[in-house]
């Protein structure tokens, strides 16, 4: 069985290394934990190992994983934020077509991808608009116009 362990581990790590969700290596450590704990004592039985597999997975997740995130976004200087969408929220993006409430949505270029997008302001905001990202909603952006006009590339990128 501790064989079972160290391979799902391993898979894990591997799991990891493509996707940097930076998840699957605290479920490999909890793996290892419960490799260990036959290492230990033998004789445990599998709700143990597996109790202390899911033990040791949460207790990386809950109590590691938010402070190594932190330092790495820091050092690198990117954005801190939850979710997976959670950091466009203050990227300038690009009006592709008109841009108005959730009954009239539009298109934005961010990142080079096309997103639907909406927005809270008073007025439709015009192709070709400078903006920024307030908040994500599912797949949809809400965007507000920026103060000051915005050059961009063709790929999204503001200028300047």
């Amino acid at each position: 069985m501790i064989v079972v362990w160290v391979v799902a581990g391993l898979a894990l790590l591997a799991v990891e290394l493509h996707t940097v969700a930076f998840y699957a290596v605290f479920l490999a450590i909890g793996s290892f934990a419960a490799a260990l704990l036959l290492i230990v004592f033998p004789d445990s039985p599998i709700w143990l190992q597996a109790a202390v597999a899911a033990v040791a997975s949460l207790a990386g997740m809950v109590a590691i994983r938010p402070w190594v995130s932190r330092a790495i976004m820091q050092r690198r200087g990117g954005l801190v934020s939850r979710g997976v969408h959670g950091g466009f929220v203050g990227q300038e993006a690009l009006t592709l077509d008109t841009v108005g409430d959730e009954h009239h949505p539009g298109h934005v270029l961010l990142a080079s991808e096309r997103w639907l997008a909406v927005t809270d302001y008073r007025e439709p905001l015009a192709r070709d608009q400078a903006v920024s990202v307030a908040a994500v909603r599912g797949t949809t952006l809400l965007v507000r116009p920026l103060p000051r006009s915005a050059e961009f590339d063709e790929g999204g990128v503001r200028l300047g």
